[in-house]
């Protein structure tokens, strides 16, 4: 058991290694560079995914995914305007996560539970980009 409020060595040398900063910020991105490749490459899958949840026009609604999905990480990534690149996508994540997973509007079951998770794993997410903003902006402040 550690008594110490230090934080045990091996953990701060992780910690303190430079790339540890660039493959977080890559694991909290990955899916959203994933989903724009995935647009991308298959942009009629794209534009039906946008019809499926209601937006109109379609095209125009999966262009901005994929934009979004391309340029918010690439800000976040590279930390120039990271907290632009943070807020596109935590916007784009509530909204996502309302549209798609609406469970207070589903009945009781099965789909609920899948989709009140879902929700919540989203949410968690728009945690991540948060803090992702915060703390480059105060090691930039110090």
């Amino acid at each position: 058991m550690i008594r110490s409020r230090e934080t045990p060595s091996v953990v701060a040398a992780i910690l303190d290694w430079p790339p540890t900063a660039l493959m977080a910020r890559l694991a909290l991105v990955s899916a959203y560079l994933l989903g724009a490749v995935v647009k991308a490459t298959d942009f009629p899958g794209a534009v039906a995914e946008q019809a499926h949840f209601g937006m109109s026009p379609p095209a125009f609604w999966a262009v901005l995914t994929i934009a979004v999905e391309i340029v918010g990480p690439l800000l976040i990534l590279t930390r120039r305007w990271l907290w632009l690149g943070a807020g596109m996508l935590g916007a784009f994540t509530l909204l996502a996560a309302i549209k798609a997973n609406a469970f207070w509007a589903m009945p009781t079951g099965h789909d609920r539970f899948m989709a009140m998770n879902a929700f919540v794993e989203h949410i968690g997410l728009i945690g991540g980009f948060a803090l992702v903003a915060l703390l480059d902006r105060r090691e930039r402040a110090a």
